[in-house]
């Protein structure tokens, strides 16, 4: 009798993992997922600015690969019975791909009742129609999906004041050159910066900073700092700090060699030790070292360990403008970029790429 495998979470990681394992294996497999749609995480900054996202339903990106779907939310893991609860039932697995990524991590006091992400589709929607009344917006975070998201709302959003606050030196995870060229896109949108400046509260009108100053906005876009679920812990599989799956080199559970990690939502190191960050560059091909480790181990062969290495970092300064940021295999910035209208169709070439891979998954990445 086949093997079943289950797969839950259809994000890019867990898509593409569900239709490779149907592909490479001979097990039965189902993929869960709590929506009937594919989202395309890395432009949620623009359906936020209030552009329209094309619909990818999961139906179509998996016909004809013989993966069923179940479209139902995860609410349990039975480690010791191999069942994942669901709101509307259980299924039986005998493999499992824990791929439930990540969301971001609103635990600074009221940020969850009053500032906004761009990690689901959901909260992009409910921001672009808390945007529609306002005047200034501050963005929280300096990280790529700051620096992206302060830069479709200025562009998008002319008449609105924007302002990226971030706890770190702006820029620093970019070369001299790349941080330049940010900076000089922000002041060609009117972006303003504040940096060096810890956020202690998040209230209905702005942000509290530690020192006691008060920062008005009408809407604050948190992307300060990402979450998992907490399904892996409850369930009793090896977690680290942030609750996130530990995994070995092959990336299957240290505790439950049964489960497979994949994405966000597993803590992944290369065989230097270097742990691999929450990015789409990462999960694409992981994903498919991971399922071609699960494949090697069901035909009775020696999995091969996960390689991986870094090339560049992309970054959108809206539909215009954009900095490819060349980096060393360990992530670290070279001087080395690409910026202007170039940058911005290389990134786009890259979005549209992710696509393009979860419909032809075993197309060569990384």
């Amino acid at each position: 009798m086949a093997e079943h495998i289950v797969v839950i979470g259809a994000g890019y990681a867990g898509l593409a993992a569900a239709k490779l394992a149907a592909r490479w294996t001979d097990a039965r497999v189902t993929l869960v997922n709590e929506r009937d749609r594919f989202v395309e995480r890395v432009r949620l900054h623009q359906l936020a600015a209030g552009q329209r996202l094309r619909e990818l339903p999961l139906a179509d990106l998996l016909g004809g690969t013989g993966v069923e779907l179940v479209v139902d939310r995860v609410t349990g893991i039975d480690a010791d019975t191999r069942e994942v609860r669901l709101t509307g039932g259980a299924l039986t697995y005998d493999r499992l791909v824990y791929a439930l990524g990540s969301r971001t991590d609103l635990g600074v006091p009221g940020a969850a009742e009053h500032a906004h992400s761009v990690s689901t589709a959901e909260d992009a929607e409910a921001l672009a129609g808390a945007l529609r009344t306002a005047r200034a917006v501050t963005v929280v975070g300096g990280g790529l999906t700051g620096i992206e998201a302060a830069a479709e709302l200025a562009e998008s959003r002319p008449d609105l004041a924007v302002l990226l606050v971030t706890g770190g030196r702006f820029g620093a995870a970019l070369s001299a050159k790349g941080a330049r060229h940010v900076r000089a896109a922000f002041d060609r949108l009117g972006v303003r910066v504040r940096d060096h400046a810890t956020v202690a509260e998040v209230r209905a009108d702005g942000l509290l900073l530690g020192t006691g100053e008060h920062l008005p906005a009408d809407a604050v876009v948190w992307t300060a700092g990402f979450r998992v679920p907490g399904l892996a812990r409850e369930a009793g599989f090896e977690v680290d700090a942030h609750g996130r799956l530990v995994v070995d080199e092959t990336l299957a559970s240290v505790s439950h060699p049964e489960v497979v990690g994949v994405g966000d939502a597993a803590a992944i190191r290369r065989p230097d030790g270097l742990e691999l960050r929450m990015a789409c560059a990462t999960g694409l091909p992981t994903a498919q070292q991971a399922v071609r480790a699960l494949a090697s181990r069901l035909a009775g062969r020696e999995p091969r360990p996960v390689r991986f290495r870094y090339v560049n970092q992309c970054v959108s300064l809206g539909r215009r403008d954009g900095l490819i940021q060349f980096t060393r295999a360990d992530d670290s910035p070279v001087e080395r970029v690409l910026t202007g209208r170039a940058a911005a169709r290389y990134k786009e070439l890259v979005v549209r790429g992710t696509v393009l891979f979860e419909r032809h998954p075993a197309l060569p990445v990384g």
